[in-house]
């Protein structure tokens, strides 16, 4: 077979595979983002939004509640990275979407997105602690990245300004 001929046979072979392949990757997506099918109930006796709650992997959590919406932010235990969501309330369920800052990064990979859901949870017997469980996703989804479950702290009050990235005006002044 002349170089010509292979060359044509090999065109001819990506014509036919690489729409396939395209549409497998990049082309339209026909399915949803996946949302949680949770309905709200009512909140615990005397239980409020607002708070500190504290995950193994996420550390804590700052929440603080304004009406029917929210706001929250969280350092990692490792400290590689920082966050922040906002949402909105309904009885025991906040439905919030979120950003992740990874700490020393620069770029777009930089920089996390995606939604989720809690549901706030007090569990039978004494001297339990408030908890929040749910989950998260990437982009438009609402589940799919992981489970969030953490513990509501007992007398610490939230803090937003203590969690977070301002930027250092002095990075890149090369004055």
């Amino acid at each position: 077979m002349g170089t010509s001929k292979i060359v044509v046979a090999v065109c001819s072979a990506f014509l036919v595979i690489a729409p396939c392949t395209l549409s497998a990757c990049g082309g339209p997506k026909t399915s949803s983002p996946k949302m949680a099918a949770v309905q709200p109930g009512n909140m615990p006796s005397g239980a409020v939004w607002d708070g500190v709650y504290f995950n193994a992997v996420w550390g804590n959590l700052h929440i603080v509640s304004d009406g029917n919406s929210f706001e929250g932010r969280w350092l990692r235990t490792d400290e590689s990275a920082w966050g922040e969501m906002k949402g909105t309330l309904s009885g025991d369920v906040a439905r919030f979407e979120w950003k992740e800052h990874k700490i020393g990064m620069v770029g777009p990979s930089a920089t996390s997105t995606g939604k989720g859901y809690f549901r706030y949870t007090r569990p039978e017997g004494d001297n339990m602690d408030d908890r929040i469980l749910g989950e998260w996703g990437f982009g438009d989804a609402e589940v799919g990245g992981g489970e969030w479950d953490s513990v509501k702290q007992r007398n610490k009050q939230p803090d937003l300004k203590s969690v977070g990235g301002d930027v250092d005006p002095t990075v890149g002044d090369w004055r």
